[in-house]
């Protein structure tokens, strides 16, 4: 037809600077594209470094993660064979945040100015800092909480039977929304630095973050009781009165 022309037409149709200008971009994607395959190359190599190290003390690990519970029974022949895997997966990919994080901060590296740079080497270590520190106040003092009050049903002709695979299951969901959450006062700081917010809206809309807080405990609960949506909500409410205090007093906004 007409209108259907070789490349080699197309190409005849640009000038020299266009053709060189088009090459460029190809390599520039390509570049980027390489790069990016390089860093999820190094991210999952430390992920499968940490998971083998964590496989290698699983027993610790094993140890300290049911001492909420005591002694747990496997219902399946190979239950105890995937929850290892399953946990020696998951601390190892916390072992290696840091490496991954790393990575990904070296890929927007290039495309950021100085300052940019230098807020986001300050953002990345507080964030996975808070992260972590969620998880900790989340497995030493939520949780145990957690066990006892679901364990205190238990009776005379009620004995409960934990298995080890749902245990791991209920861990994980309980404790790692926590380390999201402990993001919360970072997020709003940074939102009232870049002006999207004062410290006297962060308290004209406190009644609508106390009803939020409850929902969003009820949404990623691992279960469906008040005690365990409460046991989210209120740390999230403690979490925005301190963020309100930094926002007021020390950001001054």
């Amino acid at each position: 037809m007409a209108d259907e022309r070789s490349y080699e037409e197309y190409v005849g149709e640009k000038t020299p600077a266009e053709i060189e200008e088009a090459a460029k971009g190809n390599m520039t994607l390509l570049r980027h594209l390489d790069e990016l395959r390089s860093r999820l190359i190094y991210s999952i190599i430390a992920i499968a470094i940490g998971s083998g190290i964590c496989y290698f003390f699983i027993e610790d690990i094993m140890h300290y993660l049911t001492i909420p519970a005591g002694k747990l029974y496997y219902m399946q022949p190979a239950e105890a064979f995937f929850t290892y895997m399953k946990v020696s997966f998951f601390a190892g990919f916390l072992l290696a945040m840091p490496v991954i994080l790393y990575h990904v901060w070296r890929f927007f590296l290039p495309a950021l100015t100085g300052k940019e740079r230098f807020l986001i080497g300050l953002v990345v270590p507080i964030s996975a800092g808070l992260f972590f520190m969620g998880l900790a106040f989340a497995f030493f003092f939520v949780l145990p909480a957690g066990i006892k009050f679901f364990l205190g049903f238990g009776n005379a002709d009620l004995q409960p039977l934990l298995s080890i695979g749902k245990y791991l299951d209920f861990v994980i969901a309980f404790v790692l929304p926590f380390g999201f959450i402990f993001e919360l006062p970072l997020i709003i700081v940074i939102l009232a630095k870049m002006g999207f917010v004062t410290s006297a809206f962060l308290r004209k809309k406190r009644k609508i973050v106390i009803f939020l807080t409850f929902v969003i405990g009820a949404v990623i609960s691992p279960t469906p009781d008040v005690f365990s949506q409460s046991m989210i909500a209120v740390p999230m409410i403690l979490l925005y009165e301190i963020s309100v205090f930094i926002v007021r007093f020390v950001l001054r906004k």
